[in-house]
């Protein structure tokens, strides 16, 4: 049983991760690999809506995904790209990333062998992980301006996705410990984390929600 303390702080890291940005037309538009299919939807939608000519899909496979993408996470976000609609012309894939940092320096490169000038990129992630992303990207690639954007959807509605709480408040709580540890090691640039959303992070710590934690002298972005 999750404690109405341990919702709450959930909540309040669940609201932090999300970037709030206002979504605009943009170069093109990176779509993140991981197990969540909904960002592949999420990147037809804003495609079809006019708000990126082109989409790139990076991800190679992880323990999460191993099972359920065989194929690897950008195929598989290609295949549900163009079941919704989209034009093979209109998606770029990178099948070898599996981290964050390699999604994004990988997908430039994909973008600059293609030829493409890319001034700004909608940068499409699972909701939690709008910031890490955000953080990531521009660190890994200065000079661009980078949007977040994410499914909507609210905390409730993503756990019923993902049909597991309990990894879903660890994902959440891994997500910040990487915030806080990444800029150090030159993989992300800083974020302001206020002090509520600290204490938070370390009430969920304390109540053993530690699966996605990294020891601290882990390097992979």
């Amino acid at each position: 049983m999750i404690s109405t303390q341990a919702w709450a702080d959930t909540r309040r890291l669940w609201d932090y991760h999300q970037m709030g940005h206002a979504l605009r037309p943009c170069s093109v538009a990176i779509g993140l690999g991981s197990h969540d299919l909904g960002v592949a939807g999420t990147a037809a939608d804003l495609y079809r809506r006019g708000m990126a000519p082109l989409l790139v899909f990076t991800g190679a496979t992880s323990p999460t995904t191993r099972e359920r993408m065989p194929k690897g996470e950008a195929i598989h976000y290609r295949e549900r790209a163009l079941a919704l609609g989209v034009p093979s012309s209109a998606i770029l894939v990178e099948p070898q990333a599996r981290n964050t940092g390699e999604n994004i320096r990988f997908s430039r490169a994909v973008l600059e062998e293609a030829g493409v000038e890319v001034s700004s990129v909608l940068l499409i992630s699972k909701p939690y992980e709008e910031r890490r992303a955000y953080a990531t990207a521009c660190k890994q690639w200065p000079g661009v301006e980078f949007v977040s954007a994410s499914t909507p959807m609210t905390l409730e509605d993503y756990v019923d996705s993902i049909q597991d709480a309990r990894l879903v408040i660890d994902m959440l709580v891994g997500a910040l410990q990487r915030l806080l540890i990444y800029p150090e090691k030159g993989f992300m640039i800083s974020q302001h984390v206020p002090d509520e959303v600290l204490e938070a992070y370390e009430r969920l710590r304390q109540a053993g929600f530690t699966s996605r934690l990294l020891p601290a002298d882990q390097t992979a972005p």
